[in-house]
């Protein structure tokens, strides 16, 4: 479980460094496709939302329990905030894809915060929580997350071997991009 929060991690980076990507060219005035913005930030929302945050969730809470390590909320409180800021950049992102104006600044900003936030999570999970869990969860414990785990688990509606059209405009435009380097 913990190999796939970290492939999942891995794929995650991926499509931050799009958005940076986007984020700088959009800083230097310089045209940007708001699709490819938009879907990523869907992907956040419809995967990392609804199957990864759940996931590692489950395992926080199994951890505090078997440890009697104090749940201190930041997990938590995190992924809360998290969602918060996806729904805030989507909504962004949709007011310009429907030809309303929005500050380039303001965007640029709102971009930055989206990436620094989504960063500095997942280096607390991978520094702090994620040594922690692989130290102290035994075989018996990963077989009980697991279980517990199995209704949040999805396949990965874009970096899997899915017939998911959800994120086939993304897919394409990442293979385009592979193929560029």
């Amino acid at each position: 479980m913990l190999k796939r929060l970290l492939q999942d991690h891995k794929h995650i980076s991926i499509l931050l460094n799009i958005l940076a990507q986007k984020r700088q060219l959009l800083s230097a005035g310089s045209g940007v496709d708001f699709k490819v913005i938009r879907d990523i930030v869907e992907y956040m929302q419809v995967y990392a939302e609804h199957s990864h945050h759940p996931v590692e969730d489950i395992i926080f809470s199994y951890f505090t329990a078997q440890s009697k390590a104090v749940n201190d909320n930041k997990l938590d409180a995190e992924h809360h905030k998290l969602i918060e800021s996806t729904q805030n950049l989507m909504f962004s992102i949709n007011l310009v894809l429907s030809d309303v104006v929005l500050s380039k600044d303001q965007l640029v900003a709102d971009l930055s915060d989206y990436l620094t936030q989504q960063r500095q999570h997942m280096e607390y999970e991978e520094q702090q929580l994620f040594p922690l869990f692989e130290q102290h969860l035994t075989e018996a414990d990963w077989q009980d997350i697991n279980q517990a785990c199995q209704q949040k688990l999805i396949d990965d509606p874009l970096f899997s071997q899915t017939d998911d059209a959800l994120f086939e405009s993304l897919k394409e435009y990442l293979i385009k991009a592979e193929t560029n380097l």
